[in-house]
């Protein structure tokens, strides 16, 4: 299957003529490893779905592999305490904490007020060359996940968009999951650094027109390749330019060297602290699950 075909991969492309950009992805077993790591129930574990396809489209826009890429919803009063996601060169991770005892009072298919309460969502964008860090942070308003990314655009990018996530319940092929984000760009992929009006090229109706009409069934659809989706949302295009795809995998950057290194930093009394009667440091990683125990005389500096 090539990089661009229907499991895995996000697709970018632009439509010149129309003055727009976007992405599509199709999340499978990447999906099914990450919400492995954790007995997730059905609401929150396709709330953790939608907010990893959301977190591919954002981060597959780094220009550099080195980037970084994070989505965090913190939230009050809401059955999810914390959800956090995050993109470097493909690979991904996300982490769901919440109220499973709240949770079973609510709705099979709660709100997003009901599982966010008053919440925020933020995202960040580390560049990797310059150094630079972007964040914006919007309430977390509407109906959905993406209508709360489009209000993100809207407010912090200024930048007209339209965001589709869909995903659908463990079956026989695993968990599936697929988003659409179309944006308008006057000045192509790259496009301008703010929008300040809509006016300037009237015809983002109509391409946003036309993505509206993208179904979740065809998002989660597997056999259909993204491509094809683009083909058919925009046939009426002059143009459409298909960007080189972009393979996803799991990535969790934790391990032992890692959890060490970071303990070592710490002064040798609060390593003291930290440790247990029989002089072992745990550290437990919330996005795989996994706990790493470090042994205090290993690196006790006296």
């Amino acid at each position: 299957m090539s990089v661009s075909g229907t499991i895995d991969t996000v697709l970018g492309f632009t439509i010149p003529s129309r003055h727009a950009r976007g992405r599509l992805v199709r999340l499978g077993p990447v999906l099914d490893s990450i919400l492995a790591a954790h007995d997730y129930p059905p609401a929150i574990g396709q709330l953790l779905a939608e907010a990893l396809t959301l977190t591919a489209l954002l981060g597959s826009t780094l220009k550099h592999k080195e980037g970084q890429l994070t989505v965090q919803a913190q939230t009050e009063g809401g059955v999810v305490d914390l959800l956090v996601c995050d993109y470097r060169g493909g690979e991904m991770r996300g982490y769901v904490r919440h109220d499973p005892v709240r949770l079973a009072e609510m709705p099979v298919t709660p709100s997003l007020f009901a599982l966010f309460g008053k919440g925020y969502l933020a995202i960040t964008f580390d560049q990797a060359v310059s150094g630079e860090r972007y964040q914006g942070i919007v309430p977390l308003e509407g109906g959905s996940l993406a209508e709360a990314a489009e209000s993100y655009f809207s407010q912090s990018e200024q930048i007209p968009s339209l965001v589709r996530l869909a995903s659908v319940a463990k079956g026989p092929e695993g968990h599936i999951a697929g988003g659409l984000m179309l944006q308008h760009l006057p000045e192509g992929e790259e496009g301008r650094e703010r929008l300040h009006t809509r006016l300037d090229h009237p015809e983002w109706e109509q391409v946003h027109a036309l993505a509206s009409t993208i179904t979740p069934g065809e998002l989660t659809d597997s056999s259909l390749k993204l491509e094809q989706i683009a083909w058919r949302l925009f046939n009426e295009a002059d143009e459409v330019r298909v960007l080189p795809g972009v393979s996803l995998s799991r990535g969790c950057r934790c391990n032992p060297v890692h959890t060490r290194d970071v303990i070592a930093r710490f002064p040798a009394d609060e390593q003291r602290a930290m440790a247990d009667e029989d002089g072992l440091i745990h550290v437990d990683c919330e996005f795989c699950s996994r706990r790493f125990s470090i042994a205090l005389a290993d690196i006790l500096v006296e």
